[in-house]
């Protein structure tokens, strides 16, 4: 008995959503009942190495391996093949598309990717879009128009791309997570995105992000004045700088109220930018639950020498009410990473987890540290704290450089 093929239709469809679509489409040969199935699924995803790597066929031996040098007119031709299978699925497709993932290596001769936007936005009723590419020149592929029409978006996965949209565009009204790695934008028509998402509750501006400078006076405090109902919050700060006020305010002028979960990547104390840049979003963020810090080593890249009058009393007002989990990556034995960290137990009443973990260069037997991962945890023990119950885990650093998504 048959009984996989006597399940109601949206399960199967679930399960060969599972599947690379290359193993969804062959599911056409087992009966006439699933001749058809594979191509209503809602979710598509086409990557290119996955793709290739089905469609390479026998392993060469060592003889073909030496003569078959990689050529441009080969690789044109694997591109052409992939780009022939996504059109073949797109044309053959029957019923919404609510999720669509393209992965892929480009170059500045991609239109081929504008085409299949286009053809997404003409039915307007994608959910989840996901471009993940790995830019070849200067930078990613520059993205069309047509992605601003689709106006059901819930989600918006965007890396290794271009925005240079100069006109304006309808709301993504739907929108509620957008991330953002390694684009390239104008700060204003990142102003503008952000601006036309009224209900964004997850961003990201992950690594490798370039916002070129092209409005007089504009800082970072501008762009999170555009998301009022954010919840996670993760910047990497790196990248950012030219964005950065020497004049931070203490405070945004709207509160993040509605702020949960705050990740600041790429942040060091004793950068003029860094505690103040910390202590703007901490103070604006009264509902904190979870803030998780990794930090970095400025000194071989754009360093401060003035410090300014920044230190740790100028923060003596802030106050963590609501905070349940702190984590540190990368702490070293700066005095303004230890005292923050014994700020969080002094004025975090319900905080249930703290994690330290120390720089690499942290070794137990490390004779060249004043101090071992032992002595910060005894300081760490020994230290005022607000919460009755909290778990302070000291542990080897780990290197972790992706953002949640």
């Amino acid at each position: 008995m048959d009984r996989i093929s006597k399940l109601p239709v949206g399960v199967i469809e679930t399960i060969l959503c599972l599947l690379p679509i290359q193993e969804a489409a062959r599911t056409s040969i087992l009966s006439k009942e699933w001749r058809y199935h594979w191509i209503k699924i809602p979710k598509l995803v086409f990557i290119e190495d996955q793709f290739q790597e089905w469609t390479r066929g026998p392993k060469p031996s060592a003889i073909e391996l030496r003569l078959n040098k990689p050529s441009k007119r080969k690789d044109m031709a694997k591109r052409c093949r992939f780009f022939y299978a996504i059109y073949q699925v797109l044309l053959m497709h029957e019923g919404p598309i609510h999720e669509f993932t393209l992965s892929m290596e480009v170059d500045t001769s991609c239109v081929e990717i504008d085409h299949i936007i286009l053809h997404l936005s003409k039915k307007n009723i994608l959910k989840i879009l996901k471009l993940d590419f790995e830019a070849g020149g200067d930078e990613g592929h520059r993205l069309p128009i047509s992605l601003f029409s689709l106006h059901q978006l819930t989600s918006l996965y965007l890396n290794g791309c271009a925005l240079y949209q100069k006109r304006s565009f309808n709301e993504f009204g739907c929108l509620t997570t957008l991330y953002l790695s390694s684009v390239w934008t104008h700060m204003k028509t990142l102003h503008r995105l952000l601006s036309s998402c009224p209900l964004l509750k997850r961003l990201t501006l992950g690594h490798g992000m370039t916002i070129l400078f092209d409005v007089e006076g504009s800082t970072i405090v501008d762009l999170f004045e555009c998301v009022p109902v954010i919840e996670y919050l993760y910047v990497t700060l790196f990248g950012l700088e030219d964005f950065l006020s020497k004049r931070l305010p203490k405070k945004l002028p709207t509160s993040l109220v509605h702020l949960k979960y705050l990740c600041v990547d790429t942040l060091c104390f004793t950068h003029i930018y860094g505690l103040p840049f910390l202590a703007l979003l901490i103070r604006s963020s009264p509902n904190l639950e979870k803030l998780k810090l990794k930090l970095v080593m400025w000194e071989e890249m754009y360093v401060e020498d003035d410090l300014g009058s920044f230190t740790l009393d100028d923060y003596s007002d802030i106050t963590f009410e609501h905070l349940k989990e702190f984590e540190i990556q990368g702490f070293t034995d700066s005095e303004h990473e230890l005292d923050f960290v014994r700020l969080i137990l002094a004025k975090s009443p319900v905080l249930k987890k703290m994690m330290v973990f120390p720089h690499y260069f942290f070794d137990k037997n490390n004779d060249s540290s004043s101090f071992t991962l032992d002595d910060y945890s005894e300081l760490l023990f020994c230290s005022p704290c607000a919460s009755p119950v909290v778990e302070i885990i000291v542990g080897r650093y780990k290197s972790d450089h992706s953002c949640s998504w």
